[in-house]
């Protein structure tokens, strides 16, 4: 096995790996105040309001079928009876639609953070990297489920990509297994890796801030200052003292 593969598929999948832990115990530490969205809600709500919800919505099934597609093995799905037809017709059809629901909110979304004056200008580095990051995934994501799997000649992933990731974990990866892919699966994986190594310093840390804490808390009770309209008005005596 060459150097240039080890490089790729063994030594970057875990330095991005580490900077994403050791950032995020970093940022936790260092800029609890900071760990926001830094959300432009006041500044533009109508294109946020589509956008928003498409993203995230896509996201989350995209997520979902990952998990499925990688993280569990092509012998656990066939043990449950579900055939590798069957499995491939879903993931195609579940994955173009969430795929074109993510990729539609992101560029609504891409369009109001640059073509908006009051958004833009809140613009950082960071997030321009972690736009062009996501942009490269989400492209390279739908160009090997739609050019490759659905128009294309196909190809399974879940014999090579799915092993290699699991590899990850278990401090056994192959990098032969992601040296065979194609080209647009490496570009998918080369950048999810650098978007996890960003994500400890970019607004994506929002991820992670689910306000559980608000469930447990007591309802705040707000009580008036002045009195209600139709309450009756008694007014104030003032007794003087005469000398």
């Amino acid at each position: 096995m060459s150097g240039g593969a080890l490089t790729l598929w063994v030594a970057v999948p875990y330095v991005c790996l580490t900077i994403f832990v050791v950032g995020h115990v970093w940022r936790l530490r260092s800029g609890q105040l900071t760990w926001t969205t830094r959300s432009t809600q006041l500044l533009e709500r109508r294109l946020l309001r589509i956008g928003s919800p498409l993203f995230h919505l896509g996201l989350l099934a995209v997520i979902g079928g990952h998990v499925l597609g990688i993280l569990v093995p092509e012998q656990a799905t066939e043990a449950v009876g579900v055939s590798e037809s069957m499995y491939h017709a879903v993931s195609v059809t579940a994955g173009t639609s969430a795929g074109i629901a993510m990729t539609l909110g992101f560029a609504i979304l891409l369009y109001r953070r640059t073509r908006v004056p009051r958004v833009s200008r809140t613009t950082t580095a960071a997030d321009r990297a972690t736009y062009l990051l996501l942009g490269i995934v989400i492209l390279s994501g739908m160009w090997a489920t739609v050019g490759v799997n659905l128009f294309g000649g196909g190809y399974d992933y879940r014999e090579t990509v799915g092993p290699w990731f699991r590899g990850l974990f278990l401090l056994d990866p192959d990098p032969a297994l992601m040296s065979g892919a194609p080209l647009v699966y490496q570009l998918h994986a080369l950048a999810a890796m650098a978007l996890y190594a960003l994500w400890p310093f970019s607004r994506l840390v929002h991820a992670w801030s689910v306000p559980i804490a608000y469930l447990r808390r007591s309802p705040i009770l707000y009580r008036r200052r002045a009195p209600a309209p139709d309450a009756p008005f008694h007014p104030r005596t003032e007794t003087r003292s005469v000398s």
